[in-house]
């Protein structure tokens, strides 16, 4: 249980037992689509077992939300809607006119809708009610709305902030990149991204590919800022820091792990160093951006 990505929001207001969050979870649980529906969502199981929608170990929290959309390109509807077109201009003689050809693609959407095939996406949480962390394993900032959005109708006493920094993170990688001090527990990886500032459509991508003094201080002089720039803390975890304070593509480096006799053991294991490592890595990250502002 490593997330991939993070979205680092606070909670405030934490007054309630993990038991109690089940409770108000289980109010909302996720539906199947009915046939009308293109999507439904609601809390599922987070881990292993497929019982509890609340993980609890010690004061860590795990929760997820689950998303079941249906399949339904527009190509598709569109190809239903021209083959009902020709039917109704065979038999009325004449084209369909304006409204005739709106309604004739609303009554095609619905048609295929009731028979498309349904996925199902699960977004994790880490909720951290001691130092007050809410971190969503997500790259998409649109679910991440999503999903505080049906995690306050849930737990309608609590409120979340998304964390904002002194610094935008834009600048402080530009900084970083043109000679400003990096806190020593971070290292400047081989992955950046440099976007112009007054064309957001112009940019250049570095993978694995280490920027010299001289490239930086072109890219600045163009006017270039940094937007995406990889880092790795304590040798610890590598990762991607992005210009909206998102984290991506996090990796866990060299950490020995304990060996386990079952899955739900590694489970349990891997959520426990995670959480601990993420307690110490964002206020690191945060401290390096300026630190918090809190509105």
């Amino acid at each position: 249980m490593w997330f991939k990505n993070l979205q680092i929001y606070r909670v405030n207001g934490w007054q309630i037992t993990s038991a109690e969050l089940e409770a108000l979870l289980s109010k909302r649980t996720l539906q199947t689509c009915t046939s009308m529906e293109i999507q439904s969502i609601g809390w599922v199981p987070p881990g292993i077992e497929e019982t509890s929608l609340v993980y609890a170990r010690g004061d860590q929290l795990l929760i997820a939300l689950g998303i079941e959309k249906k399949l339904l390109p527009a190509s598709v509807v569109n190809q239903l809607a021209n083959v009902r077109k020709q039917e109704m201009e065979a038999r009325q003689g004449y084209a369909p006119g304006r409204k005739q050809l709106k309604d004739i693609k609303e009554a095609a959407y619905y048609e295929l809708l009731s028979r498309a095939f349904a996925v199902r996406q699960k977004i994790h949480v880490w909720i951290d009610p001691v130092d007050g962390w809410f971190v969503i394993d997500n790259a998409n900032i649109a679910k991440a709305d999503t999903l505080t959005e049906a995690f306050l109708k849930s737990a309608s006493a609590i409120t979340l902030r998304r964390v904002d920094t002194t610094m935008a993170p834009t600048s402080a990688m530009t900084g970083w990149l043109s000679g400003d001090v990096l806190p020593q527990v971070f290292s400047i990886d081989a992955d950046s991204v440099f976007r112009s500032r007054n064309d957001k459509k112009v940019s250049i991508s570095y993978h694995q590919q280490p920027l010299d003094e001289q490239d930086i201080t072109r890219h600045v002089r163009d006017g270039k800022e940094v937007t995406r720039l990889a880092l790795t803390w304590q040798d610890k975890i590598s990762f991607m820091l992005d210009e909206n304070l998102l984290i991506k593509r996090l990796t866990l480096q060299d950490i020995e792990k304990e060996p386990v006799d079952s899955a739900q053991d590694r489970f349990d294991s891997d959520f426990h160093l995670m959480t601990a490592e993420l307690k110490l890595l964002l206020p690191d990250l945060l401290d390096a951006l300026g630190g918090e502002t809190i509105a």
